[in-house]
């Protein structure tokens, strides 16, 4: 590659289109769907604020191919032209910046969100994420595989319509391709499992099939795993064989990640060498490993550039062909301009960390769950720009906290069907049915892994109460408020939930203190003020607003709930 190609070089990629200069806005869920998953507003803000920040490339946040199936609340689904204005106005959006944009185009199989999917998740094999409370999905038939098929590339052919100049296929963070792809995920025996040829096949079918939907000027990239990071995974090795047979098809750009939210590499948190640590990107060594396989189609990479210096080097050095930037564009939306105006340039690294103890802030459980908080915080950013206010890099981590909450919890549910009375009871059983789901896939996990690290506090506690069909012992995550003679707990749906129930037909419990378990009686106290009580429960006054927010969020009618303790 010659010397001359810089940061400001114009790309030219296959199928005719030319990319102004070298730096790619990579995608970036946004999560700003409406309750119908078409493009809102917000996204025409937001995507106005990164179509004048200098980028060669916008890529869109992943767009589901099937809105039976969406990765988080707030995705948007293109299936039908139901919405095609408001797509129409999202991709003119970047282009009367100058900029094309390209969706991605995503369905993600057993990562599936159960606050936002009401279907069961599908993947190659009924082989369930590593992630606590999350149910295992059903394999997928031939007759659904080749459905997946036809809707990539019916979502393409409408993208086209809505005047996008491309569309990017998600074959990376553990999604349903990056599925196939791997043997740990893939363990079928039929034409889409077992060889890498065959792992590859249903992504190969889809290149093709969205190839025969589109036009010859319309782009075509791919976001590929260098590996996930997983031991008998998919490998360096068997990507590098991917990148070829993909060489072979019609791609205008593979981008280079790696990762997923199993192992959360595109969250920033990869193994990398002193010499890729230097060279700032996580996953260019492997890119240089591929150049020469990947033949014509020209490569990007994400993950981990920060400095102009840095971008240059990659670049000139023909390891890569364009540079992604993901997280640092939800802080700073000029990013691009700002790196290729100025080569000293450094965008600032904003990653936000828990506030654990040392000895347990390096297990693997305390590093994923940092890698999603983290995430959310960049999120939080992006629902900022898009309410047409500015980033807040300051922002603090349990604000996103409480945001995390609101959005994965009720506005996940706000699109399912109801079929009881008035508007009222439907929005009481939405509520509980969230903080069912909160209790099973979030609070339930979260307490067993805080007691298993030995990490003790009321605002992660255990009460036990007596099944009143069962007749066996119950535990459940609750939060509450210790004194001289007792507990306070709030039950958030007062007397309808679970262990409320159990109560009512027999008041004796347990409840951990710290490390000991104590035995008391439960009453309700209706007369109690629930908002007061909440606020009690944590000394530090940033606490009890999330504490707070978090009963806010999810009661219908609570109660407080008074264990007067019978062990002394």
């Amino acid at each position: 590659m010659p010397d001359t190609i810089s940061l400001s070089s114009p790309l030219n990629l296959p199928c005719g289109q030319v990319i102004s200069n070298r730096i790619m806005k990579s995608a970036l869920s946004e999560g700003l769907g409406t309750s119908g998953h078409g493009p809102d507003i917000r996204l025409e803000r937001l995507y106005s604020r990164w179509a004048s920040g200098g980028y060669g490339l916008v890529v869109t946040g992943n767009v589901m191919v099937d809105r039976e199936h969406l990765g988080e609340p707030g995705n948007v689904a293109l299936e039908n032209d139901h919405d095609i204005g408001a797509f129409r106005r999202w991709a003119k959006t970047t282009q009367d910046g100058g900029v094309p944009c390209w969706m991605q185009l995503n369905h993600p199989g057993r990562q599936a969100n159960p606050f936002a999917t009401a279907s069961r998740a599908v993947a190659p094999s009924a082989i369930g994420v590593g992630i606590p409370g999350v149910r295992a999905p059903r394999a997928l038939d031939d007759t659904e595989i080749w459905d997946i098929v036809e809707r990539f590339a019916v979502s393409a052919g409408l993208a086209e319509a809505a005047g996008f100049n491309g569309v990017q296929i998600h074959a990376a963070h553990g999604y349903l391709l990056s599925q196939f792809l791997s043997p740990i995920s893939n363990h079928r025996d039929d034409r889409w499992g077992g060889s890498i040829e065959d792992r590859t096949r249903l992504l190969i079918e889809i290149i093709r099939r969205v190839g025969d939907a589109v036009s010859p000027g319309f782009a075509l990239g791919v976001k590929l795993n260098s590996a996930d990071f997983q031991h008998g995974g998919f490998s360096e090795d068997e990507s590098r064989e991917v990148v070829a047979m993909l060489a072979d098809e019609r791609i205008d750009l593979i981008e280079i990640s790696g990762g997923s939210y199993e192992s959360p590499a595109m969250m920033g948190r990869p193994v990398v060498s002193a010499r890729t640590r230097a060279r700032e990107a996580y996953f260019l060594e492997y890119a240089e490993t591929v150049r020469t396989v990947a033949g014509h189609v020209p490569l990007a990479v994400t993950g981990g550039f920060r400095t102009h210096a840095g971008m240059t080097e990659a670049i000139a050095s023909g390891a890569c062909d364009i540079v992604g930037l993901g997280r640092p564009t939800a802080v700073s939306p000029t990013a691009g301009h700002t790196i290729l105006r100025d080569s000293s340039a450094a965008l600032a690294t904003t990653r936000r960390r828990l506030p654990v103890p040392r000895r347990v802030a390096g297990t693997s459980p305390i590093k994923a769950l940092d890698g999603a908080l983290d995430l959310q915080w960049h999120t939080d950013q992006l629902h900022r720009m898009g309410a047409g206010a500015e980033p807040d890099p300051l922002r603090p981590l349990w604000r996103t906290a409480i945001t995390t909450v609101r959005r994965n919890g009720i506005d996940a549910f706000r699109t399912k069907r109801e079929r009881i009375g008035s508007g009222a009871d439907r929005k009481v059983l939405r509520k509980f049915r969230v903080e069912r789901a909160v209790g099973r896939h979030i609070a339930n996990p979260a307490v067993a892994l805080l007691t298993r690290l030995g990490i003790r506090t009321s605002l992660a506690t255990e009460l036990e109460t007596t099944g009143r069909r069962s007749g066996q012992q119950r535990r459940v995550p609750v939060t509450a408020g210790f004194d001289a003679t007792g507990a306070w707990i709030i039950s958030q749906h007062g007397n309808r939930s679970g262990w409320a129930i159990n109560i009512a037909a027999d008041p004796v419990v347990r409840i951990r203190q710290g490390s000991q378990w104590r035995s008391g009686t439960a009453e309700f106290v209706p007369d109690d003020n629930v908002a007061d009580r909440a606020r009690t429960f944590a000394t530090n006054p940033v606490f009890a607003k999330l504490v707070a927010a978090s009963v806010r969020a999810l009661q219908s009618d609570p109660i407080s709930v008074r264990i007067s303790f019978t062990d002394r």
